[in-house]
């Protein structure tokens, strides 16, 4: 792995490791040089720890009045989770209690003349990436599983924190080296006449990484579904069902249903879970023409939400007396949603209330493969919506293995397979494209080395790293 640092950082960063508010337990972590770590033992423990063990006793202020009784841990470097030395201090959850430790901390630094400062957001978890303590896929998956929203999405976390993501790159990288190495001898030494391609089974090789390529950006693609979650958007006109369908799911009432049309003038977003895919439901102001101003901006956010979507619910209501006026009109909306989302944004027609009708209008509909009938207030049609949505995003319920992943990786890992791509080009022209074959390698080889972080650029750890919660 590439290191960022040539040696250990010259400050000592601190920050308080639990989360804000009230617990049983809170934890103010250090980590840097061993004096800083040396010196918040001396001042605030009043002795040196021995290295991986509990100690408890009294936290002390710069008096020797104690500001809490808590366990201390100390990590020496490199076995701590940044490689560099680390001090751990455990005491009572308050927020008060917390800030006045962190502040005695602080204090020393100042008094001793230490570099101590608060930390920056994922800061600890940057080190621990350029100390060599993880590689970057690893340091993302942190923040990942804090940040889960389901249990899935913890589950497939852990096994890229564990490094099953990074090891399936390696794997990949380690096989494009294999292949770089051969090309480039070929090249190195024309001399010899050795045809490359058939001896060296260029071909067989190239078709196995690519092979192997394919079911890695399978699996990430379901990871990035696991961590980010899909945008589900219900429109239509006003009164077909929206918010009973958005309580449906949800299984609570979290928007207001009543008779009168217009009711919902907001957007109005719930989350829940299909199968550990995290699903953001937004249900929006029925689309018409109005004259009321409050209903005109609920229509408009409509509008904004519809863009945003990963794929579009649109409503019809099946008990509507005028059904012919009711379908031109739904007709033109479905026309102005075409218009305004981006291509290729799934849009799926759902006829609600369907126990309103008759059986024969609901033979006749059930022979519509276009349309997905259901009723929100029976839960009739439920099923089939959610196993709907999870076939349009693309997300198998099977999948044992996943990982989580994010955008950039599926990005990286497209790169490298254009580039594998055109390397195969190349190789059908042997002769001429040689080189031009081996070039392709090299840079599907730094496409992978992205994902795990043997080759980033430094301003792309500032993006990542920033969207960490302090203290980690």
């Amino acid at each position: 792995m590439q290191n960022h640092l040539s040696s250990h950082a010259p400050d000592t960063i601190i920050a308080i490791a639990t989360a804000a508010g009230r617990g049983g337990v809170g934890v103010v972590r250090a980590s840097g040089s061993l004096p800083a770590i040396s010196a918040l033992m001396q001042q605030i423990c009043g002795r040196t720890l021995t290295p991986r063990h509990a100690t408890y006793g009294a936290f002390c202020n710069h008096d020797a009045s104690p500001i809490d009784h808590g366990i201390a841990l100390y990590f020496n470097a490199p076995h701590s989770y940044t490689g560099e030395h680390v001090l751990e201090l455990q005491g009572h959850g308050g927020p008060v209690v917390m800030q006045l430790l962190l502040r005695r901390c602080l204090e020393i630094g100042v008094a001793h003349a230490l570099n101590i400062r608060m930390a920056h957001a994922g800061e600890f978890t940057e080190r621990a990436f350029l100390n060599d303590k993880m590689d970057l896929a690893q340091a993302e998956a942190v923040a990942d599983l804090i940040e889960a929203a389901t249990e899935a999405a913890a589950k497939s976390a852990v096994k890229s924190l564990s490094g099953d993501f990074s090891h399936k790159i390696n794997g990949l990288v380690a096989k494009v080296v294999h292949l770089r190495m051969l090309v480039e001898a070929t090249l190195d030494f024309p001399e010899e006449e050795i045809d490359f391609l058939q001896k060296a089974d260029a071909f067989g090789q190239l078709e196995q990484i690519q092979t192997q390529l394919g079911a890695v950006l399978a699996t990430a693609k379901q990871g990035v579904l696991l961590r980010d979650g899909v945008n589900v958007v219900l429109v239509g006109q006003p009164n077909v069902g929206k918010s009973s369908l958005l309580n449906a799911l949800a299984g609570q009432d979290v928007a207001i249903v009543t008779a009168i049309a217009g009711t919902t003038r907001d957007t109005v977003t719930s989350n829940v879970q299909i199968e550990g895919v995290p699903l953001n439901i937004i249900d929006t102001a029925g689309l018409r023409e109005t004259d009321d101003v409050v209903e005109a901006i609920g229509i408009e956010r409509t509008w904004a939400a519809v863009k945003t979507a990963d794929v579009v619910l649109h409503l019809q209501d099946l008990s509507h007396e005028s059904q012919a006026q009711n379908a031109t009109e739904d007709a033109q909306l479905l026309a102005q949603l075409q218009n305004q989302l981006p291509a290729g944004t799934p849009v799926l027609s759902l006829l609600n209330k369907v126990d309103l009708v008759s059986n024969h209008t609901r033979e006749a509909i059930n022979q519509n493969p276009n349309h997905l009938i259901l009723s929100a207030k029976t839960g009739q049609g439920l099923d089939e919506l959610r196993a709907k949505l999870l076939q349009i995003v693309g997300f198998e319920t099977n999948q044992t293995d996943t990982f989580i992943a994010r955008e950039r990786h599926l990005t990286a890992l497209r790169a490298a397979d254009e580039h594998l791509q055109l390397a195969y080009v190349h190789a059908l022209t042997q002769a001429q494209a040689l080189d031009l074959f081996a070039e392709e390698l090299r840079l599907a080889q730094e496409a992978l080395n992205q994902i795990t972080g043997q080759f980033t650029a430094d301003d792309l750890l500032g993006v990542i790293f920033s969207s960490f919660c302090i203290g980690k």
